[in-house]
């Protein structure tokens, strides 16, 4: 399964007040994502989450989000502006599954996101972050779980997706 980038995720679902910036909210969608998202994890399903699919798995297994990433980093490089990816190096962490499919090297990824990570959910492992200390992968022990922050559909190497058909 591959939940994918869109909106901000209600953040009532973390316990946070919405910040001025957050924006694009579909509860129906939260509703629709975290139901799916458990099913899956329940029957041991591949997932790969992809940006707010991230999101979505940490705060399902009780993390938290930055709401608005410039304000925590001080910069705008991994959201430049509408319709343009960033395009910072993230550092897979040795030893994890997105270093066996990437590589241990760093790697320029397109990012397209104004959230991230903030509390790190139970079960959840940073497998990459970029310079400015963003937790750009997590991954999670047993059955095929790996989420990343960037938009692997983006970029030119495709291995990401190569992982999670070979898991399945």
């Amino acid at each position: 399964m591959i939940l994918a980038g869109g909106g901000d995720i209600d953040p009532a679902r973390y316990g946070a007040e919405p910040h001025e910036r957050s924006g694009y909210v579909r509860k129906f969608r939260d509703e629709a994502e975290f139901a799916l998202l458990a099913a899956a994890l329940d029957a041991g399903l591949p997932f790969l989450g992809i940006c707010r699919g991230l999101q979505v798995l940490n705060v399902a297994l009780g993390g938290s989000l930055h709401q608005h990433l410039p304000d925590v980093v001080g910069h705008t490089d991994h959201c430049p502006g509408p319709g343009r990816f960033g395009h910072l190096p993230v550092t897979p962490v040795p030893g994890t599954g997105l270093a066996k499919a990437l590589g241990e090297e760093p790697v320029a990824v397109p990012h397209y996101h104004h959230q991230s990570v903030d509390r790190l959910a139970p079960g959840l492992t940073v497998t990459a972050t970029t310079e400015d200390g963003t937790v750009e992968a997590v991954e999670s022990s047993g059955a095929f779980t790996m989420a990343v922050q960037w938009h692997p559909e983006a970029a030119a190497d495709h291995a990401l997706f190569e992982a999670l058909v070979h898991a399945c």
